[in-house]
C-alpha cells in the first residue's frame, strides 16, 4: 500500500491562520506587532529569493518585517556592530544573518553578537548547547523544527522508535537527532564516512535525509512501514527533488513526505512562531 503523504503545504497554511490569530492578539495586548530584522551582506540570489520569501510570510501573520541590506564589501566590524545594535533594540524582537556571508567575513563572529534570546533560527552557540542539554529556554533551528512539528501533528510517535539521520550538518542533520533523542528516540546519526548506510537505513523506523544528495536514499534501503522525512532540496533537470528516490520509497514506507511541499512549507512557520515566542519572552519569560 502507497504511503500516506506527511503534507507540510497544507499544515503550514493551518499554522499561518493559528500564528496570525496569535500576533493580533500580541498586538492587542502589546500595542506593537513582533518584528523580525533579516540582515544580509550582498545580494546572493538565494538570499535575495529567500528573504522575499520571510517578507511574505511576515506580512501574511502579521509580523513587521524589517531588512537590513549591506554591500558585499561590508566590513566586519559593521556588520558586528549593526547585529548587536539590533540585539539591543527594543523594537526588535527577532534577528535572522543570512548567510552565505561574505568570503572576508567570519560568520561565527556575526552570530556571536546576536542575543541568543533573539536568535530565532537557532543559530547562536547558546542556543545550540540548550538544544543539546535539553534545558533553559531556547531556540532550535526553524527546518527540523518543522520536521518535528510536521510528524507530530500527524500524530507520529518517537518514544523507543529507531531512528536515523543521515546527515550532519548543524542547521539540519545534528538538531534535529537533539529533537529526536529528547523525545525519546533511539538515535543513529550517518555520514559520508558510513559504512553500510543501506544496512543502517534499513533498521530506522524514522528514517532522515538531510545530504543534499538527489535520490541517495533508495527503495530498497526503506524499512517496511517506516517513516520517511525528506529535508533535501536538488534540482535535477529543473525539476525540484529529495535526497529520496521518492516513487520507490513510497512503495515501502508507512508516511513519506513529498519534495516539494513537505518539510519546505512548515520552514518558514516555524520562524514566524519562534518570532512571535521571542517577542512573549520578552514580556513574560519562561510563558511563551
Amino acid at each position: 500500500m502507497p504511503a500516506q503523504l506527511l503534507d507540510g503545504k497544507s499544515l503550514a497554511a493551518q499554522m499561518r491562520s493559528e500564528i496570525a490569530a496569535d500576533v493580533a492578539a500580541f498586538a492587542g495586548q502589546h500595542g506593537r506587532s513582533p518584528a523580525l530584522a533579516v540582515v544580509r551582506a550582498g545580494e546572493d540570489p538565494a538570499s535575495v529569493s529567500y528573504a522575499r520569501m520571510l517578507a511574505r510570510s511576515c506580512d501574511q501573520v502579521g509580523i513587521a518585517f524589517v531588512p537590513h541590506i549591506l554591500p558585499a564589501e561590508t566590513e566586519q566590524s559593521q556588520l558586528v556592530h549593526l547585529v548587536a545594535q539590533l540585539s539591543a533594540d527594543p523594537a526588535v524582537d527577532g534577528v535572522i544573518i543570512q548567510e552565505p556571508l561574505p568570503a572576508a567575513i567570519r560568520a561565527e563572529s556575526v552570530i556571536a553578537a546576536l542575543a541568543p534570546e533573539k536568535d530565532v533560527d537557532g543559530v547562536h552557540p547558546v542556543n545550540a548547547g540548550r538544544l543539546m542539554q535539553g534545558v533553559g529556554e531556547y531556540f532550535a533551528p526553524a527546518t527540523p523544527s518543522g520536521g518535528i512539528e510536521l510528524l507530530e501533528r500527524h500524530g507520529i510517535t518517537f518514544a523507543g522508535k529507531r531512528a536515523v539521520v543521515v546527515g550532519r550538518s548543524n542547521v539540519v542533520g545534528r538538531p534535529m537527532a537533539m529533537l529526536l533523542l529528547h523525545r525519546h528516540a533511539t538515535v543513529t546519526i550517518c555520514h559520508s564516512r558510513t559504512r553500510e548506510l543501506a544496512a543502517e537505513c534499513s533498521r530506522a523506523e524514522i528514517l532522515v535525509a538531510a545530504t543534499g544528495k538527489a535520490g541517495l536514499i533508495t527503495g530498497d534501503m526503506i524499512a517496511p512501514g517506516a517513516v520517511v522525512v525528506d529535508f533535501g532540496v536538488n534540482f535535477v533537470d529543473g525539476k525540484m527533488v529529495g535526497d529520496v528516490d521518492f516513487a520507490a520509497a513510497a512503495e515501502r514506507a508507512a508516511w513519506i513526505t513529498p519534495v516539494p511541499g513537505g518539510t519546505g512549507p512548515m520552514t518558514n512557520m516555524m520562524l514566524m512562531r519562534n518570532v512571535l515566542r521571542a517577542a512573549k519572552l520578552r514580556y513574560a519569560p519562561g510563558v511563551a
